[in-house]
């Protein structure tokens, strides 16, 4: 058997493109009104973005048990378990606490991302590990595929990011800027500051042409995501389509309940695999 792949609900994998990989999904928490939901097993409310709700990562015990399954599955080839960044969730540290118990035959990874920042490494690891790649090497796959992700946001409400505490140095303007709609990106696994633009319009138009600079002529996979917002989602993508003709359609999915907590209804976001080279 393969190496199998392991990676968290924050990765936001189509059910059906994890399942072909063969990816394993382990869920991430939502803690509202004393209930603990597991995201994408639990029903969660759809405005879940607009309530007085948290987050929690994954929790030791229920990696180690996801960890210890997919080992006797593999029998014995190994386990390569990619996460959300470790700036932005426990997760990683209980992942790598739960690794040291299970054995060496775990390596984790920290996706420094998270959404389809994250899925693209899993992917990647995944087909490495479809190839017949053994554990050393699928890892080393993961790893290489995170310095070729790049992710933006469009945020439209700030509440959120202020409860959050999620954005790396947010603190010193979000308390002034209520009337920008800030982009922000992911920088070495930490949601931060890209830019203020006065209107929501102007900050997707910004957004689309970063992502159009960093990939270029390329080929690269690319995800749009939303929260509450599928219009949005689906302009971007067709302006994705046209800008960028090499690169095949994009996947389109929500950010879902855990990630819509910290950014709130309205956002937009992209992530893009950008392969090395010219």
């Amino acid at each position: 058997m393969p190496v199998i792949v392991v990676t968290d609900s924050a990765a936001r994998l189509p059910t059906e493109l994890a399942d072909a990989h063969g990816i394993r999904v382990v869920p991430l928490h939502i803690l509202l009104d004393g209930a603990d939901l597991h995201d994408g097993v639990d029903d969660v409310p759809p405005d879940i973005h607009d309530r007085q709700a948290s987050t929690a990562g994954a929790s030791p015990e229920e990696l180690r048990t996801a960890y210890r399954r997919a080992l006797a599955d593999s029998d014995g080839a190994g386990v390569v378990a990619v996460h959300l960044s470790a700036a932005l969730s426990s997760t990683f540290g209980a992942a790598q606490q739960a690794a040291a118990e299970v054995g060496p035959e775990v390596a984790v990874v920290d996706s420094r991302s998270t959404a389809m920042g994250t899925g693209f490494v899993a992917l990647a690891a995944a087909r490495a590990a479809a190839a017949g790649a053994d554990r050393h090497a699928v890892a080393a796959q993961a790893h290489s595929a995170i310095g070729r992700s790049h992710g933006y946001i469009v945020v439209h409400r700030l509440d959120n990011l202020r409860r959050s505490g999620r954005i790396g140095g947010a603190a010193a303007w979000l308390g002034t800027a209520l009337s920008l709609k800030p982009l922000l990106r992911i920088d070495d696994g930490k949601l931060v500051l890209a830019q203020r633009v006065r209107t929501p319009s102007k900050a997707v138009a910004t957004m689309i042409d970063r992502v159009c600079e960093v990939v270029g002529p390329r080929a690269a996979a690319l995800a749009v995501h939303h929260v509450a917002n599928p219009d949005g989602a689906d302009e971007v993508a067709a302006v994705l389509a046209e800008r960028l003709p090499a690169c095949p359609p994009a996947l389109r999915s929500e950010l879902g309940p855990v990630l819509a907590l910290h950014v709130g209804a309205g956002a937009v976001a992209v992530v893009a695999d950008v392969p090395e080279g010219e």
